[in-house]
């Protein structure tokens, strides 16, 4: 009987169709892809990490740009174009002041507890202020420490990163970066005064040292 050969489509894909592969996956989802689950879609020896870089190089500087966030890979508008699309931006819930800091403190702290969150700003964060965050998948659970009591941990999600177009925590901005975009003023810190989140006027500077 003669031996019937294995067909091409279980061979691995050239370089060329495995970016247009990824890019029709990519372009289909809403939400970011991690590279692991694009591999398993796609043909077993397939250079996944090198076609996407091929195509992240393809793109760059164009209207959409591939960006990695994480292990995650997205489309998404040119930074200097955003203002195109402005209009079609709808804030549906504008962060209070105790949930900006307690989520810069995540940011640049994680993983970090409600304790140390609580000793950097000076004063106690009310369930509420970590819920609000966790339900706009900007925050998420963390490991629990190997302290007394083993308390949770919280750290920025990848959609965190997304939305502010980070490929990691470590390309948060610095405090005098924050400074010039306006997002710092030069308050003085706190006093003695103060146990709660409506009555602390805490010195942002130190939310983001390390």
């Amino acid at each position: 009987m003669t031996e019937i050969p294995e067909t091409a489509q279980f061979d691995a894909p050239s370089r060329e169709e495995a970016e247009r592969m990824l890019e029709a996956m990519l372009f289909a989802s809403a939400e970011p892809l991690a590279s692991a689950e694009m591999a398993r879609r796609l043909p077993e020896g397939t250079d996944v990490a090198g076609a996407l870089e091929a195509l992240r190089a393809r793109y760059e500087g164009r209207g959409v740009e591939l960006r990695r966030t994480g292990d995650a890979w997205a489309f998404r508008t040119a930074a200097d174009l955003g203002h195109l699309l402005e209009r079609h931006a709808v804030e549906t819930r504008k962060l209070s002041r105790a949930a900006t800091e307690t989520l810069a403190i995540i940011a640049y702290h994680q993983p970090v507890t409600r304790a140390e969150i609580e000793e950097v700003r000076g004063v106690t964060v009310s369930r509420g202020t970590i819920d609000q965050l966790i339900d706009m998948g900007w925050v998420r659970l963390g490991r629990r420490k190997m302290t007394p009591g083993r308390p949770v941990t919280f750290v920025v999600t990848e959609g965190f990163l997304d939305h502010f177009g980070l490929q990691s925590a470590r390309d948060l901005p610095g405090l005098r970066e924050l400074r010039a975009a306006g997002l710092l003023d030069n308050r003085p810190p706190p006093g003695a005064g103060g146990e709660d989140e409506g009555t602390a006027d805490e010195a942002q500077d130190s939310l983001f040292g390390t």
